[in-house]
């Protein structure tokens, strides 16, 4: 990413207010679907911002790692992790996607929200962990028209298509996709 795009979203933190500890929650599009994700296990949050959906997890009982190119986003993350009590299960890093994932365990859960670079979706699906949940969010062509970062529609179904989806949406400029990865299958 440039130095101008991570300023930009540094300056984009830096104007919101500090997060209420009580706004650790997942996006909007997943509540639903709160039983489907686990209770234990690793997450990996990409592009985390503030950190809600990590503390949310966190707070579940996860060990979840968040990363953001912001490193105002990731000072907001550690500060709502730490009002919620969950500063041992939440690690927040600076670091840029344009270099791949962050190395690490693989994933029980592998949670984008609005962020979107299809050089990541192989890497993603290998990370998960047999039986592994990806949530993911993107901007989308559908009901509002192309854009730079938006999706075109189905990019979401077709980029994961080995995964077994749970629940799957477009609409009002919006895409979302959460999809189970099969389990290990024993051979005898």
């Amino acid at each position: 990413m440039s130095e101008q795009d991570r300023i930009r979203w540094d300056d984009r933190y830096r104007s919101r207010p500090a997060s209420d500890p009580a706004a650790a929650e997942l996006p909007d599009v997943f509540t639903p679907y709160e039983d489907r994700f686990p209770a234990t296990g690793h997450a990996l949050d990409l592009a985390c911002g503030a950190g809600p959906a990590s503390v949310w997890l966190a707070r579940r009982g996860m060990d979840v790692l968040g990363v953001d190119v912001s490193p105002i986003a990731i000072a907001q993350a550690r500060a709502l992790a730490a009002a919620n009590g969950v500063s041992n299960r939440c690690r927040f890093e600076v670091f840029d996607l344009d270099d791949g994932l962050p190395a690490g365990p693989p994933a029980d859960v592998i949670l984008c929200h609005l962020y979107r670079d299809p050089r990541l979706d192989r890497p993603i699906i290998e990370r998960l962990a047999p039986g592994g949940l990806l949530a993911i969010t993107v901007l989308s062509e559908v009901g509002v028209g192309p854009g730079r970062f938006r999706a075109a529609p189905g990019e979401l179904t077709t980029a994961f298509a080995e995964l077994e989806p749970i629940a799957v949406g477009e609409a009002d400029g919006r895409a979302w996709l959460l999809a189970r990865k099969a389990p290990e299958t024993q051979t005898i």
